[in-house]
């Protein structure tokens, strides 16, 4: 099978890596990827934006299978456009990908549907959002509508935060995304993240991780998307996965087919286990980043006829097998990141993967040959153990051996899975 596969992460180099191991692999592109996803694949410098070259250039090299890795080109119709011309592909619709593409959207989607969630209005104005935060009180949660790359959400723990983080969004830091906002309810209890595969009438659970999204220690400081993440979340037990199926991913499939939107790929479901238990945060219509790494990391078969099966409506004819190992994932962040940092910073080592231990690339590239840090998130550190403490030391040991002076991580991913192993 000769496969393209679309984007330039730590979630693309993850996915190209175990696409890579599959025997059904005869080549495997990507566009725009980067110099780790280079290891594995032919690098194409592809507009993605531009899906007739898209097109054209699957139709050229005969591709047999896209792969669209992050949210952009989902919630923009690149799925759709591919399709059309007769290219299978993984990605839900644009219509479908408005579970992440508008909070609004997903909410109102659960109100229909009974789907546990937090409370919430929607605002296209900032004075009638001001007023529904001052009548409800702090904490309250200020979403921006539209993608922002994961950083349009506040959790503001006081009246002043939340004001000001309604401000921020009409006042175009979000830029498009925060033109409508969606004020909701604080959700108390513990956050979990849950993956599941559709092809639109069949559903096949993955695996549930847990992500660090602040940016200090002790979960402190600004939300930056992702700063580490752990697989698997000990308080998904099979019980709590059981219900998340039952009561968020089967009446959103159902829910989505009835709209007319049926939902063909991966729903990333961002959970928050309360006491009444699983509600659902929102929706996300790709793999996580980075929560995509350890997922990988840990998934025993071949992932390419799996999401080959989903694309195609065949996903009743697969399952998935996962190591029992915990994976637990660093992101090594440039300075000063999510705020201003220095790019193109040299990185002059990088270690070799060993048994189970990587480093996916997230945020490089190649300048004049040398690996250089493009973005804010650059490198994740990766490692499985027995335990989540023994995927932690071997995670450390590994990032130890990276040589980059302008790098910074947290020092304490996976701290709750190992203060319950510790009891």
């Amino acid at each position: 099978m000769k496969v393209l596969l679309i984007g330039s992460g730590g979630r693309e180099h993850a996915l190209a890596w175990k696409i890579a191991q599959s025997p059904l692999l005869a080549t495997l592109y990507a566009a725009p990827g980067n110099p780790g996803i280079a290891e594995h694949a032919t690098l194409v410098s592809l507009n993605v934006k531009d899906h007739a070259a898209v097109i054209a250039f699957a139709k050229e090299k005969a591709i047999d299978f896209v792969i669209v890795g992050p949210e952009a080109p989902l919630v923009a119709g690149l799925a759709d456009d591919l399709r059309d011309a007769g290219i299978a592909t993984f990605g839900p619709s644009k219509a479908a990908a408005q579970l992440e593409g508008s909070k609004g959207f997903t909410k109102d989607l659960c109100a229909r549907y009974d789907i546990p969630t937090g409370a919430y209005q929607r605002f296209k104005e900032a004075e009638p959002a001001k007023a529904y935060v001052r009548e409800q009180g702090a904490p309250i949660v200020i979403k921006a509508d539209g993608l922002a790359a994961g950083k349009g959400v506040t959790v503001a723990m006081t009246e002043a935060e939340a004001l000001s983080a309604i401000d921020d969004c009409f006042d175009g830091a979000f830029g498009a995304a925060g033109a409508e906002v969606v004020v909701e309810a604080f959700l108390d209890g513990e956050e979990a993240s849950f993956f599941c595969l559709s092809d639109g009438k069949t559903a096949l659970a993955l695996a549930t991780a847990q992500d660090h999204k602040r940016v200090g220690d002790g979960d402190t400081g600004p939300n930056t998307g992702g700063m580490g993440a752990y697989s698997p979340a000990p308080v998904m037990t099979p019980a709590m996965v059981e219900r998340t199926m039952k009561e968020i991913i089967e009446p959103t499939i159902h829910g989505m087919a009835k709209d007319g939107h049926p939902f063909s790929g991966v729903f990333f479901a961002g959970l928050m286990i309360t006491k009444k238990g699983p509600e659902l945060i929102e929706y996300n219509v790709r793999f996580g980043d980075p929560e995509c790494q350890v997922l990988m990391m840990r998934l025993k078969s071949d992932l390419l006829p799996i999401l080959y099966a989903t694309a195609t409506g065949t996903l009743d004819k697969v399952t998935a097998e996962w190591i029992d190992d915990t994976a637990l994932t660093v992101v090594l962040a440039s300075k000063g990141y999510p705020a201003a940092y220095e790019k193109n910073t040299p990185i002059f080592a990088i270690p070799q993967a060993d048994e189970g231990a990587k480093v996916f690339h997230a945020g490089t590239a190649l300048k004049d040959g040398q690996l250089v840090a493009t973005g804010g998130r650059v490198l994740n550190v990766t490692a499985t153990g027995k335990t989540a403490s023994e995927a932690q030391r071997r995670a450390y040991d590994l990032l130890s051996k990276v040589e980059w002076d302008n790098g910074f991580c947290r020092k304490d991913i996976g701290w709750l899975a190992i203060a319950r192993e510790q009891g």
